[in-house]
């Protein structure tokens, strides 16, 4: 069978070598631009702590939500500047001097700092902050120069 496939010994190696070569390019260039343990840095890495944000909009507010479990609410920071919305904060670890053996960590914790803008104009000093069952909900009415305006028109 192998005498009707035409192939010589020197390509398969030049080939593998080739492919070789692309895959360690790949690694380097993952490597320089995420850092080396780019992989780790998952939301299972039990290294850092990045909370998920909602963002929405009805007609006279915008609605941000942000998911914070196990975050004390002394320990975040809400921050209005024209429309932009920083939310900073931390996770702290929960730890037990108990002689146990730990076998897997994949709760995040650390410090994070999130800043969204907010497509539109807010009235800084009407914007309200809740929190509830580890959700953070701010509230942040519209300006009027934000409102959208229906103009009816008449027809003649």
């Amino acid at each position: 069978m192998r005498s009707l496939i035409p192939w010589r010994r020197g390509e398969v190696e030049s080939r593998e070598h080739s492919l070789a070569t692309l895959r360690r390019e790949m690694d380097d260039l993952f490597d320089s631009f995420f850092g080396s343990d780019w992989f780790l840095s998952g939301p299972y890495s039990g290294r850092k702590f990045v909370p998920a944000f909602d963002i929405s909009e009805t007609e006279n507010e915008f609605v941000v939500k942000a998911e914070l479990p196990g975050v004390d609410t002394k320990e975040v920071q809400v921050n209005l500047t024209g429309n932009v919305v920083t939310v900073s904060g931390e996770k702290k670890e929960e730890r037990e001097q108990k002689s146990e053996s730990v076998h897997r960590v994949e709760r995040a914790y650390g410090s994070f700092t999130r800043s969204f803008t907010i497509p539109g104009d807010i009235q800084e000093d009407k914007a309200e902050a809740s929190y509830k069952d580890g959700v953070l909900t701010l509230k942040l009415p519209k300006a009027e120069s934000s409102k959208k305006k229906t103009i009816k028109i008449e027809l003649k």
